[in-house]
Formats: structure tokens, sequence, C-alpha cells
């Protein structure tokens, strides 16, 4: 069946012209035998290829506390260093004394104390005493006012002389030498002048 393009009758196979029209039915038959009925799909294209996906940046944690209560510490502050602890100082585990025994008040007894004991006389000009003072013990003058020093330190005894006119002796040994420290023990002797003096020392129990 031929259809007319014009009146759109339907005329048998074969006709030159439209029965219903008059018009021309040859040009719309060539064309209707050169085109398919059905037009060819056209081929699909290939699809693009997908781009990958970008790498999504790591998704930042949350901050946690470090307190359990969930609050942010405040950082802590620095402690200041402290000081070093003086060392104490070694207090003695025994009594010492001197005792006068010969040139002047016999059995005078000085008690010595932990440190430095100084032995002389009496200053008026400067009104100091000394710890062991033998002004009493001396109508001569042989003693100087600044004689001798007796220390007390870390478990020992020692005399030294500080310079005096007439010298120091310990168990009538050679003269002392200023600043050179002779180490006690009890029952020693110290000669100081024309004063004998001795060294006891009584453990504290």
């Amino acid at each position: 069946m031929i259809k007319c393009s014009e009146c759109g009758y339907e005329n048998m196979d074969g006709l030159d012209y439209c029965d219903g029209c008059g018009a021309k039915l040859a040009a719309d038959a060539a064309a209707a035998g050169a085109a398919p009925e059905a037009k060819a799909e056209a081929p699909a294209s290939a699809p693009e290829p997908e781009k990958p996906a970008e790498a999504s940046a790591p998704a930042e944690m949350p901050k946690t506390s470090e307190a359990p209560t969930g609050e942010i510490k405040p950082p802590e502050e620095p402690k200041p260093a402290e000081a070093p602890a003086a060392p104490a100082v070694a207090v003695a585990a025994f009594k010492a004394n001197l005792k006068v025994v010969r040139g002047g008040r016999k059995d005078q007894e000085f008690p010595l104390e932990d440190g430095n004991n100084l032995v002389g006389r009496w200053d008026p000009e400067t009104g100091s005493f000394p710890e062991v003072d033998l002004d009493a013990d001396d109508p001569e003058a042989k003693i100087s006012r600044k004689h001798a020093l007796i220390r007390i330190a870390e478990g020992k005894i020692t005399v030294e002389d500080i310079g005096s006119l007439n010298g120091t002796y310990v168990n009538r040994g050679p003269r002392l030498q200023p600043g050179s420290p002779a180490e006690l023990k009890t029952g020693d002797e110290i000669i100081i002048g024309k004063t004998f003096l001795k060294l006891t020392i009584n453990p504290i129990s």
C-alpha cells in the first residue's frame, strides 16, 4: 500500500497517481522504498571512563580531653626548684672541759662549747669576754687577751695559737706555730703563759 502524502489515502502498490486526489505517488513511493521503516540507531558511543574518585582527606579526629571529666586541663606551671637543705651541723657526742691544775685557781673548770672557744683574758677596751677567761688566773699578764683557740667540730678537739706573746704548748712539747692546730685527747695538758690546764672529755650517755 502507498499512502498519499497529500490526502492520506492509501493506494494499491504500483499506482503512479493517488486514487483519492490524483496527486503523483512516484516520488513518495521511491522515498518510501529508499527509507527504511526504522532508522538504524546510531551506535552507542563508548561510555566515558569514570573519573577516579578523589581521595578524600581523612576526617579530623575529635579532640579528646586528658581529664576524665571531659574538661580541658590547663598546662601545668613548672615548679620552682627547691633550694638544697643546709647540711645539719653535727653536735658532739661528748662534753669537754678544761681544769686549772697549776699556776692559777686550782681546780677551776671551764666547760667548752661546740665550735670555737677563745682562750685569753677579758679585754676592757672592746668589752669582749673569752669562753676561757684566765684573767683571774694570770696576775703577771703572761696570757694574751686573744691567746689561743680551742675548737670542737666533726667529733674532734683542736687547739691553735693565734699569735700570742708567750706561746701555747701541749704536753710540754714544742711551741705551737700560729695557724697550725694540734689535735687534743682526754688527759692532755695545755700550757698558756704560766697556767697549766688539763682537758677532760666525757661521753654523753
